[in-house]
């Protein structure tokens, strides 16, 4: 089993900036990406980044490509989102997860393949 902790959701305004952090622990030698995936209400949940644990690919959505910087610290077991340039289309609850697959990254995917999910994090960029 793998815990995941988010931290670092709040209120921004637009054009701002925040960085969400997600803690792992547990059997954390199993997971082969680390992903961070967003909801806003009555939305379907959508991808926004994922990186390698080892290698440190990363792969963002369109949305968020150039704006968010996904970025792991493996001895802390934990993994980073910088988001810059908040949007109010960026509100929504950003969810942490762990994969144990080396699969292909797949942008649109919801989630379905991820093991392991943290509670999740607020964040609300105002305009």
């Amino acid at each position: 089993q793998v815990q995941l902790v988010e931290s670092g959701g709040g209120l921004v305004q637009a054009g701002g900036s925040l960085r969400l952090s997600c803690a792992a622990s547990g059997r954390t030698f199993s997971i082969y990406y680390m992903g961070w995936f967003r909801q806003a209400p009555g939305k379907e949940r959508e991808f926004v980044a994922a990186i390698r644990r080892s290698g440190g690919s990363t792969y963002y959505a369109d949305s968020v490509n150039g704006r968010f910087t996904i970025s792991r610290d493996n001895a802390a077991n934990t993994v980073y989102l910088q988001m810059n340039s908040l949007k109010p289309e960026d509100t929504a609850v950003y969810y942490c997860a762990a994969d144990r697959q080396p699969l292909p990254v797949i942008p649109t995917t919801t989630g379905s393949e991820y093991d392991y999910w943290g509670q999740g994090t607020q964040v609300t960029v105002s305009s």
